[in-house]
């Protein structure tokens, strides 16, 4: 019986993690600090069906786990570029962009 819970216990726990890498995406992204990464995570979070953000200044991109039947990659870079963050596929609008503060301002 302990064999039969163990076994059930794994499967579970396995098909967890797949199901998790399944709705993993990252995208890059333009900033520069601690006050950038606390903007791009809250815009992204903020994107209905966005599970999990995680931004590294050094990779410059953000990391995502969503559910895809809730939203997309393009939904997240919109949610992102409007916080005045340049992603891969989406510029930020100059007015957004500006509105950052100075440390803020990466290179275009």
């Amino acid at each position: 019986m302990k064999k039969v819970f163990l076994t059930f216990i794994i499967a579970f726990l396995f098909s967890t993690v797949q199901a998790q890498e399944k709705g993993k995406q990252t995208i890059s992204v333009k900033g520069n600090c601690e006050m950038c990464k606390k903007r791009i995570e809250k815009a992204a979070l903020d994107v209905k069906g966005v599970r999990s953000a995680e931004w590294s200044a050094e990779k410059q991109a953000i990391d995502l786990y969503i559910n895809p039947k809730k939203t997309n990659t393009k939904e997240v870079e919109k949610a992102i570029a409007k916080a005045g963050h340049d992603t891969e596929h989406i510029t930020a609008e100059d007015e957004a962009y500006q509105s950052l503060h100075s440390c803020c301002q990466y290179s275009r």
